[in-house]
């Protein structure tokens, strides 16, 4: 076993080591979000008496396929950030997807968060990762976005920063 100054902290030159994983919202998917559009409908506004509401107790057998086919292993997926990179997971088996995006830490320099609509209902959004004005990658659907924004910004930091020290 590798003796560390710091328990879990590992040198990126060394192991890869996982930051923070986040499953995407329903969000991720188109009819996820049209659901989304749904269940914000105001209309009537009398205290908790709204079409949204009613609209997200009938449609509550398709939120529930939807929120577990998040995880099934060839259907689901999760985002991962590492100390060298963001990556793309099947669900459960945590395997890299083949064609999916994997983003260096020192390969962008800005996160941007777009929401589609519907994305709002969810607490969810898009991460388009841009270098200069080139977009270099996007994670759809992630659930509590500026979260996960502000943890890969730092880990860009530090690894950018690290790198750059060691020349």
């Amino acid at each position: 076993m590798m003796k560390q100054a710091i328990a879990g902290v590992a040198p990126p030159e060394q192991e890869e080591t996982t930051i923070m994983v986040v499953w995407p919202s329903v969000a991720f998917r188109s009819i996820g979000r049209l659901l989304g559009q749904l269940y914000s409908i105001r209309f009537p506004d009398i205290y908790i008496f709204r079409l949204g509401h009613l609209l997200a107790l009938l449609f509550i057998p398709l939120a529930l396929l939807l929120y577990f086919s998040r995880i099934l292993p060839f259907v689901g997926r999760r985002y991962t950030l590492t100390n060298r990179r963001v990556l793309v997971q099947s669900g459960l088996t945590g395997a890299p997807l083949e064609g999916a995006t994997s983003i260096s830490l020192d390969s962008f320099d800005e996160i941007r968060i777009v929401q589609q609509p519907g994305d709002a209902w969810y607490d969810a959004g898009t991460l388009e990762f841009f270098r200069g004005d080139i977009k270099v990658g996007q994670l759809i659907g992630v659930s509590r976005p500026d979260s996960f924004r502000a943890t890969c910004l730092k880990a860009h930091s530090g690894f950018v920063g690290v790198q750059a020290a060691l020349g």
